[in-house]
């Protein structure tokens, strides 16, 4: 099973990016944790990082189809990205919503996903772990839905 783990816009400045909302781990701290669940699990990760819609776009309709389900932080993109929502419907795979710090807490316009309605689910505020438990829950609905 590969599960893609996608991060989007100033996610590569964790760690420096307003520690007091998001903490001082960087980006390389959570791929690092969720490889090490990842292989406990027994399951392959794929790692992506883009500040550019279209390159996260790309990365889906290329990656989608080896691929069993996504884990995306969309940084600011989970409000406005149209076409990375599009991308995410197109690819037919369960998806879950990971924010670091609790959107619904935040500002006004944060407060709205784009994709909410097609993710499985929404993890919010739960800083770095949260991207442990999307993961481990895609993985166990993904062997459920096979009957394994």
């Amino acid at each position: 099973m590969k599960i893609l783990v996608i991060n989007g816009p100033n996610l590569n400045m964790l760690g420096r990016r307003d520690t007091a909302i998001y903490g001082t781990d960087t980006l390389q701290d959570a791929e690092r944790r969720i490889g090490e669940r990842a292989e406990a699990l027994g399951i392959d990760v794929e790692f992506f990082q883009s500040n550019h819609e279209g390159a996260i776009v790309d990365c889906i309709q290329t990656e989608a189809q080896d691929a069993d389900g996504i884990v995306i932080n969309a940084g600011a993109l989970t409000h406005y990205g149209i076409s990375l929502r599009d991308a995410l419907a197109d690819s037919r795979l369960p998806f879950i919503e990971v924010h670091l710090s609790n959107i619904h807490a935040r500002e006004e316009f944060r407060h709205h996903s784009v994709f909410a309605a097609l993710a499985v689910g929404q993890i919010a505020g739960l800083g770095w772990r949260g991207y442990l438990f999307a993961l481990e829950f895609l993985v166990e609905q993904i062997k459920e839905s096979r009957g394994s």
